[in-house]
């Protein structure tokens, strides 16, 4: 195939300020084999320029200065046929080498639509990720499989079947038909029903005197010693019935207590266990940093809908735009996204994204929002909660994660590739905790809450 003949790559738009982040997504996207259809700064474009484009694909270079840009452009970035991918200004001016060339791989495997994110020649060392559930079995494989075929076959190859002397088939274009029912029910033969035997009654013996039996002769003959005459299934002497044991005398018992006494006397309940809180018991704490949002991004999108546990989200940033935190989440994963406040319960399946100075506190009816500044791995329980560090994490809040792994609790990092920052998160693997990309760790807190 020549060159000419291969498809076209996918149009893709480019929302960047001028300078070094843009010229090196620039340069991405064209070695991704993407087409580049449109190259603006966000604050000097209009939504109708963008959809005039007809881009398939916008990547946009977040940054501080292009937030209100974004929110006057949300309606045409909100179409169903965009797909949109943010990356970082300041870490795509900084990308360069290796980290360029590994994540100009990423961005291509976006566009053409596969999983192959690794260098030429090293596709056979993928290792494939495990995926929850039982493995299927083999008559599940071979559920939808079309058996007409072998049944044409068998009945082309039936008369070369050889055949023994019981079995003479028929000559050819005379093969019977296969009988009903009800025609084999008549061939049976039908055996007659036997007469019925009249039972076998004895004779009347006459009555005494006569036929010359004299009336004495009704009596039965004394036994002979040692013969049969003298065995009875009836003792012969007669029944004894046996005495009468006398009746105990019953002395009359007192009268039960009034309810007076009892009221008086020293009553005692049993004391119940008290009931367990109906609200959210555990959550799913997501730490990150810089670089963190794409592995957060990641994370969420491959949890499910119906995931059961509250996801908690901490990452700092600078001047505390964690509204538009929010409004980025939102359109990579299927759980409501909210903007977590003070005195507000926790809700199972909801991404709450934290803002400074708002921590947990598990209260009667659960987990619940509040304002406080102790640490929030002391005040999350251990009991049904995960704790998961991703690209940037604070390394001072290693030593808090690892006591809350002492304490019971599950804890995991982000393994190095694909991470940009991943120092707090190596830190995990060095002391034996679970490690991977964020799909992989999305697909262990999902095991772990439904198994």
């Amino acid at each position: 195939m020549s060159a000419s003949d291969q498809p076209a790559g996918r149009p893709v738009a480019l929302l960047a300020r001028p300078g070094a982040a843009r010229e090196r997504l620039k340069e991405a996207v064209l070695a991704a084999g993407g087409a580049l259809v449109l190259e603006a700064d966000p604050n000097q474009l209009d939504a109708a320029a963008l959809q005039a484009a007809a881009p398939s694909v916008v990547l946009v270079a977040l940054e501080p200065a292009v937030e209100d840009a974004l929110e006057r452009l949300e309606p045409a970035l909100d179409s169903p046929q965009l797909e949109l991918v943010f990356e970082e200004a300041e870490l795509a001016a900084r990308r360069e080498g290796w980290d360029a060339q590994r994540w100009t791989r990423h961005l291509a495997a976006k566009l053409q639509g596969h999983d192959n994110v690794l260098p030429p020649g090293h596709e056979d060392d993928a290792l494939a990720v495990p995926e929850p559930g039982r493995p299927a079995r083999p008559e599940q494989r071979h559920a939808d499989a079309p058996l007409q075929f072998h049944v044409d076959e068998a009945e082309r190859r039936s008369d070369d079947v050889p055949a023994d002397g019981l079995y003479v088939p028929p000559p050819a274009g005379e093969r019977p038909g296969v009988p009903s029912f009800e025609e084999l029910m008549a061939s049976v033969p039908v055996t007659p029903e036997p007469a019925p035997v009249a039972p076998l009654i004895p004779p009347e013996l006459p009555p005494p005197g006569e036929h010359g039996l004299p009336a004495s002769a009704a009596v039965a003959p004394a036994p002979v010693p040692g013969g049969f005459h003298n065995w009875s299934l009836l003792d012969d002497d007669a029944y004894a019935a046996p005495l009468a044991a006398p009746a105990p005398v019953v002395e009359e018992a007192a009268p039960p207590p009034g309810i007076g006494s009892l009221l008086a006397g020293s009553l005692s309940l049993v004391e119940l266990e008290p009931e367990a809180a109906s609200g959210v018991q555990g959550a799913v704490l997501l730490l990150a940093g810089i670089g963190g949002p794409d592995a957060v991004r990641r994370l969420l999108g491959a949890l499910p809908e119906e995931f059961p546990l509250p996801v908690l989200v901490q990452m700092r940033l600078d001047g505390g735009r964690y509204a538009n935190l929010v409004k980025q989440m939102a359109r990579v994963t299927t759980l409501p996204v909210v903007l977590a406040a003070s005195d507000q319960a926790m809700e199972g399946g909801n991404v709450y994204i934290l803002q400074d100075g708002v921590t947990v506190a598990m209260q009667a009816d659960g987990l619940r929002f509040v304002d406080a500044t102790a640490p929030l791995l002391q005040a999350l329980p251990v009991e049904g909660s995960a704790v998961v560090m991703l690209s940037g994490a604070d390394p001072e809040l290693v030593p808090a994660a690892l006591d809350f792994a002492g304490r019971g609790g599950w804890v995991a990092g982000q393994s190095g590739e694909g991470c940009y920052d991943p120092e707090a998160a190596s830190q995990l693997v060095v002391a034996g905790h679970p490690a991977g990309t964020p799909e992989y760790l999305a697909t262990e807190l999902v095991q772990r809450s439904f198994g």
